[in-house]
């Protein structure tokens, strides 16, 4: 057995590079609701950069119908259900999710100033669920 390992320190280069190894797009449940979406006959634009929109991307995008859905991860949004906040750096990572949950909220507000609909959802919620969602939400603008 291996002795744990310390998380590298917060603001060094071997965190930094920690995180920017992380897997933004293409993640399992995105590939699994893009897939449902399409199956339905619904087309849609992936990773949809949003003229106005300085720091995101949609994950999904309905251009016609100004829809922008986004696929959050459990850990790194800070699924009130799943998230596990670890153990070592503990305040670290607080102030980390804190800052994403602002980050998310005020792309949404700058969204709805667009003309956008947001739609969040959790990367737990299953493929089919998160499709009738979407689904909805579109036949509902278009």
């Amino acid at each position: 057995m291996f002795p744990p390992m310390d998380p590298p320190p917060s603001g060094s280069a071997a965190m930094h590079a920690r995180f920017s190894s992380q897997r933004t797009s293409r993640t399992k449940p995105e590939l699994q609701l893009r897939s449902r979406l399409h199956a339905r006959g619904l087309r849609f634009r992936v990773e949809y950069a949003i003229t106005g929109l300085p720091r995101r991307r949609a994950d999904i995008a309905f251009p016609r119908a100004k829809l922008a859905v986004m696929v959050d991860g459990c850990f790194w949004h800070g699924c009130p259900e799943h998230c596990v906040t670890p153990k070592t750096n503990t305040s670290f990572w607080l102030d980390k999710f804190e800052a994403n949950r602002i980050r998310d909220r005020d792309t949404d507000a700058r969204l709805r100033e667009l003309g956008w609909t947001s739609l969040r959802i959790w990367e737990h919620v299953p493929p089919g669920e998160a499709a009738d969602l979407v689904e909805q939400t579109y036949r509902r603008l278009v």
